[in-house]
């Protein structure tokens, strides 16, 4: 399997440069289990899901906690048919297919529970895309079902879904919609957007 994450972080300060070096910083933690390359335009971010988002999460806390307006946008696949298999993305985090989405949000819910908080507001947006073969719909709408029970779930919008909460379960949150939504084998994406200290929230 592929997965991971092409990331860019906006902050909205004359100082964005020290902003956006500094945070990066949040992910030597994780670089021995992740494969991670930055140009001009983004950062792309290869592994597992169960290293990728709490990378994620790090590197929004360490921009948010800058006290300026940020934004990380991000675009997360996993199972991509135009993406080779990479030894660093093996995972035992995805879900049994077989097993009722009941069961897989029951499973989700208690991964939440079971997270820290960060210390950081995280205010998000994403979509969930699940694609190939197989009702998408009923793995959408269940994932919707398991974010209204989340805890971080703030309001349907327009083609997404808010969330709203520290960062530690907001991340966990986008985590188990990867994980737990769509099959194994087959290809799922998120389009994500995160914000932090914006003063339309003043």
């Amino acid at each position: 399997m592929f997965a991971g994450a092409q990331v860019s972080l906006y902050p909205m300060t004359d100082g964005f440069v020290d902003v956006i070096l500094s945070s990066l910083d949040a992910l030597d933690p994780w670089r021995d289990r992740l494969r991670i390359e930055t140009d001009d335009i983004s950062t792309l971010i290869v592994g597992p899901p169960e290293v990728l988002f709490p990378a994620l999460r790090d590197l929004y806390t360490a921009a948010a906690a800058s006290r300026q307006h940020v934004v990380l946008r991000a675009t997360l696949s996993r199972g991509c048919p135009g993406e080779p298999d990479d030894p660093i993305c093996q995972t035992g985090a995805l879900a049994n297919p077989s097993e009722p989405l009941d069961l897989r949000q029951k499973n989700a819910l208690a991964a939440i529970a079971q997270t820290p908080d960060k210390g950081q507001t995280a205010d998000a947006q994403f979509s969930l895309y699940v694609m190939g073969a197989g009702d998408h719909m009923a793995e959408i709408m269940g994932c919707i079902d398991f974010l209204k029970q989340s805890g971080t779930f703030d309001r349907s919008k327009n083609f997404c879904t808010r969330l709203t909460g520290d960062a530690g379960p907001v991340f966990a949150t986008l985590q188990q919609a990867f994980c737990q939504f769509g099959p194994p084998n087959g290809h799922v994406t998120i389009d994500l957007t995160v914000s932090a200290n914006s003063p339309s929230k003043r």
